[in-house]
């Protein structure tokens, strides 16, 4: 299959692919494909990571990766929950944009290094590489075509090579994809506007891909009509989705930060990242988003936790991002469901999730002295509640 369909599979040429493979997904579903096993980690993977890449890069070849778009899909629709398909569409988006991007910062230092006459041993070497890289990398007119940008947006005189800097965009597609929640830069009034035309960087036009991206995934979800049997087959896998989703509602405003009185799993999480032992992504998202819930900064969370800083900040940028740090740490239950609570010393029997069992403990101890205002913060003296 088309590594470019696998790797953008909300392009149209890729709907053409799947057409093309002549793949029935009813006994794609019933057969329990490789490409459904992805499908779910597609979703799992946007509501608790806000990323659809893969846990395991290269664990899934083109097929299944192609594939796993409709399955992920469906699955999203048989949620039937406007967050979900927010969160879906818009993990969809950031993946999409950091392989486009990272894409065309190779274009264009490969075409600078051919413009400038580069040639070097290392080049040669990694000649092979390149030509796969580009069999799976789209040209920003792909994009622009995609998206009817192509006929409206034009590279600023001046500024040309493979990829330029600057670009004008014709007035009506900006405004077609642009959101005022970006920022007091992206109106109209503060932009450079002639002729018709806004003045836009090349990041920005990336950004406004994003969104045109965004908005392809997510139009038509929720979609009805699921055949009964898939739906059957899928059970699974919605009800343990199901379950991260609607772990996402309740909130508990605890604002002290006393480790010692975490619950025994999210204590366990901690003293497991701490000990930098590697936390698979749902063990990474209960603790950080358990975090982030008590008000804690990434920075101060990769102080407390010892993960790396640009990690924290990345997943930071995802829990606080549009929607605002509304998505708490999993129920105890959905962690015990992947292995990462016991129910040690019955403590579900004192609250079944993680934030309200913090509260009652925190609020049940006389003196509580934050985390964040102690003489030695990585001593934090822990029980094992």
């Amino acid at each position: 299959m088309d590594p470019l369909s696998a790797r953008y599979p909300f392009l149209s040429s890729a709907r053409d692919a799947v057409r093309g493979a002549d793949v029935d997904l009813t006994e794609l579903v019933a057969a329990g494909d490789p490409a459904v096993d992805r499908g779910r980690e597609r979703v799992e993977r946007a509501l608790v990571e806000g990323t659809t890449e893969p846990e395991t890069p290269d664990a899934w070849d083109d097929r299944e990766e192609l594939l796993s778009y409709p399955i992920a899909r469906i699955l999203v629709s048989l949620l039937d929950s406007p967050a979900a398909v927010e969160k879906y569409a818009g993990a969809e988006a950031r993946t999409a944009h950091a392989r486009f991007t990272a894409d065309a910062e190779r274009e264009r230092r490969e075409g600078r290094a051919r413009t400038a006459g580069e040639a070097s041993a290392s080049d040669a070497v990694g000649s092979a590489d390149s030509a796969n890289a580009t069999r799976a990398s789209p040209d920003l007119d792909t994009f622009l075509r995609e998206f009817d940008l192509a006929g409206t947006t034009r590279a600023e005189e001046g500024y040309g090579g493979p990829v330029p800097r600057w670009f004008r965009l014709g007035v009506g597609s900006y405004l077609r994809y642009v959101d005022a929640d970006w920022g007091d830069g992206w109106r109209l009034v503060n932009r450079e506007l002639f002729d018709g035309e806004v003045r836009v960087e090349r990041e920005e036009l990336y950004r406004l891909l994003r969104e045109a991206v965004r908005e392809r995934v997510a139009e038509g979800l929720p979609f009805e009509g699921v055949d009964d049997a898939v739906a059957a087959d899928l059970e699974a896998e919605i009800s343990d989705l199901r379950d991260l989703l609607a772990d996402r509602t309740a909130r508990v405003d605890v604002s002290v930060v006393a480790p010692e009185q975490f619950p025994p799993c999210l204590a366990r999480l901690l003293d497991r990242a701490r000990a930098g032992e590697e936390l698979d992504a749902v063990g990474r998202f209960a603790l950080l988003s358990f975090l982030a819930e008590l008000g804690l900064t990434a920075a101060e969370t990769t102080e407390l936790t010892g993960l790396p800083a640009d990690e924290v900040a990345g997943r930071f940028g995802f829990l606080r991002d549009e929607s605002g740090a509304q998505y708490p740490a999993p129920s105890c239950e959905t962690l015990g469901a992947y292995g990462l609570c016991e129910n040690e010393g019955n403590h579900r029997a004192v609250a079944p999730h993680p934030l309200s069992y913090y509260a009652k403990r925190v609020a049940e101890t006389d003196t509580v002295t934050d985390w964040r205002d102690r003489a030695e913060r990585t001593d934090d003296g822990r029980a094992d509640a």
